[in-house]
């Protein structure tokens, strides 16, 4: 059986899907883009603020999970311009050891939600 996870630390979905899905000791959650929880306003000043603001809402339906970003197994990062990957590396690895770090892919889309600049989605493990 699956389990539904759901917090107010992390943005509410903004179509017919959960935050994360919990499913044995695998936790699947879906991607976020840089949307303040708490004002549901996007966070766009910046690709560094945009990118933070993301990992923060990943970090928030993490701990929601009783997990971290050790358990992190997989992530997807989509960019709209991948001309911005070295300040969303950036970022992205002050949130994991480099030694641990999670498999993981980057591409470049057309589109995303909101026409925001980055997506990310992953999956951890216990």
């Amino acid at each position: 059986m699956k389990k539904i996870i759901k917090t107010s630390n992390a943005p509410a979905p903004i179509g017919p899907y959960n935050q994360a899905i919990m499913k044995g000791d695998t936790l699947y959650v879906s991607g976020q883009i840089a949307l303040n929880p708490s004002t549901m306003e996007l966070v766009m000043d910046s690709i560094e603020d945009e990118t933070v603001q993301v990992m923060e809402n990943l970090k928030a339906v993490l701990d929601a999970s009783e997990m971290t970003f050790e358990n992190v197994v997989k992530t997807s990062i989509f960019l709209s311009d991948m001309n911005n990957f070295a300040e969303v590396n950036a970022i992205y690895g002050r949130y994991f050891d480099e030694k641990t770090a999670p498999a993981r892919e980057t591409v470049q889309v057309s589109v995303l939600p909101k026409s925001v600049n980055i997506e990310i989605s992953l999956i951890a493990c216990r």
